[in-house]
Formats: C-alpha cells, sequence, structure tokens
C-alpha cells in the first residue's frame, strides 16, 4: 500500500498488522478477485502492483501463473512482502516512477492508493507508459467522504469522518477514476462500487480509527470520541451496529 505520507516514515508492526486486518475483513477476499478478473490477465501475463504493501495481491496472481511484479516505495513494506512471499518479486519504487520497460506489462493494478496520491494524473501517464497497448489498468479505493454509518448523533459523526477525510491526501479520489482515466486517454472505462457492509465487531476499529483519528486532529474532544466509540461499541455488542462502506473499482483499456 504505497503512501506518499508513510515514505517519511517506517511502517510499524501496527501499520502491517491493519493491513492483515483489513485484508480479512467480510467481502475483502471477493474485492481482490474482482479486481484480477478485471485485469484479464492469464497465465503467463505480465502484471504490475503499484503500493502492494505486504504483497498479498501479488502472490496470489502468481498463484494464477500471472508474472506478477509488487512496487511499494517503502524499503521496510517490500522487506516484509519478500520475506512473506520469497517466489514473487517485489521492487522499491513509487507510482510515478516505476522501474519497467515502455509498454512492458499486460494489467497495472493500484489498490487503495491513489487517495494518496497528489499528483495522480502523473501517476496515470506513467501507467501509460508502461501498458502495453491494449494492455488494462483497475484501480480500487473508497471514498473517505463515504461512509455510511449510524448513529443518534449524526452532527458529531458528520464532524469526525469529515475530520477523518481531510487528513487524507485526497480523500475523494475514487470519485474521480472514471474522469482520471478518461483525461489519460484509457478507453472502456468501467466502475462499479460493491460495498461492505459490517453489522459486528468486525467494523470497530475502522470506526474507532475515525475517532481517534478527528480527536488526533482537534475537531472533536476527547470525551466527545471516547462517547461516540462507546456508543458503537454499544452498539456492536447488542448486534446494532451499521457500517457501510463502498468501494469503487474503475477499470479500462490502454489505448493502441
Amino acid at each position: 500500500m504505497t503512501r506518499e505520507t508513510e515514505q517519511k516514515r517506517p511502517p510499524t508492526d501496527g501499520l502491517v498488522a491493519r493491513l492483515d486486518e483489513a485484508d480479512r475483513l467480510p467481502g475483502a477476499e471477493e474485492l481482490r478477485l474482482l479486481s484480477y478478473d478485471l485485469l484479464g490477465a492469464g497465465a503467463g501475463a505480465c502484471v504490475v502492483d503499484v503500493g502492494c504493501g505486504a504483497g498479498r495481491a501479488v502472490a496470489e496472481l502468481v498463484e494464477r501463473e500471472v508474472q506478477a511484479v509488487g512496487v511499494d516505495a517503502s524499503a521496510q513494506m517490500i522487506a516484509v512482502a519478500r520475506g512473506r512471499w520469497p517466489e514473487a518479486e517485489f521492487r522499491i519504487a513509487d507510482a510515478y516512477e516505476l522501474p519497467l520497460r515502455d509498454a512492458s506489462v499486460d494489467g497495472y493494478r493500484a489498490d487503495k492508493v491513489f487517495h494518496e496520491l497528489a499528483e495522480p494524473e502523473r501517476a496515470l501517464a506513467e501507467a501509460r507508459r508502461v501498458l502495453r497497448p491494449g494492455g488494462r489498468i483497475v484501480l480500487v479505493g473508497q471514498d473517505w467522504d463515504a461512509f455510511v454509518i449510524d448513529s443518534d448523533d449524526a452532527p458529531l459523526t458528520r464532524t469526525i469522518t469529515c475530520a477523518r477525510a481531510d487528513l487524507i491526501v485526497g480523500p475523494r479520489a475514487a470519485r474521480r477514476y472514471r474522469n482520471l482515466l478518461m483525461d489519460a486517454c484509457f478507453r472502456d472505462v468501467t466502475v462499479r462500487a460493491p460495498t461492505g457492509v459490517y453489522t459486528g465487531s468486525a467494523g470497530l476499529p475502522l470506526l474507532t480509527g475515525l475517532a481517534e483519528a478527528a480527536c488526533s486532529a482537534g475537531a472533536v474532544t476527547r470525551e466527545q470520541a471516547d462517547g461516540w466509540i462507546a456508543d458503537q461499541r454499544a452498539r456492536a455488542e447488542a448486534d446494532r451496529l451499521f457500517l457501510a462502506v463502498p468501494m469503487f473499482v474503475a477499470a479500462a483499456t490502454a489505448p493502441h
């Protein structure tokens, strides 16, 4: 998971744990499989996974006999990926300068990456460079202004979610996928929005993270954050929690 903000500091064990936790959320595996299908990459095809993080997607593509290479700007994350998946190929690089030749890959995948890029247009120009004519690109991510949370305190909930979004480089990048791809001259652009729905304790870490981030940013007080978290925890224990997170999956074809 390449992040411009994370390039300035090594990922901690906590970050890797959070990435692993996200991979285990309901619907996460199905979302990854959808992205692979949209790539249309069969055995022998070459695919780059940009912002590969701990490398799970690269390993799963290799299992499909795809020649996959994972790229991440964080040397520490690449070290984790190499340790977990020694049979796969990983390289240190960012989304703006991929260590690949012109027109050398059949597929380009970026999962939860573009919302942390200050210059998504530049990243897509680089994607165009490395993709072969007719190659496929798939972008996956969430819109950080699009959390749907049941709460008795709607104003506080809006404050929390907006404050968390404001900490992201490009919180609304996912809603821009279609236009970004068309502006970059990709063809046959499609967008899907599978939605993750969480009604139990699985959603609590995400909700807690939203409130803690809002509190750290000074948008809400410690008392407000703790009260909101306590309410969501009580909802989870009573089977009354509701959190919906739409994920946007855009796919397109590189021009000939």
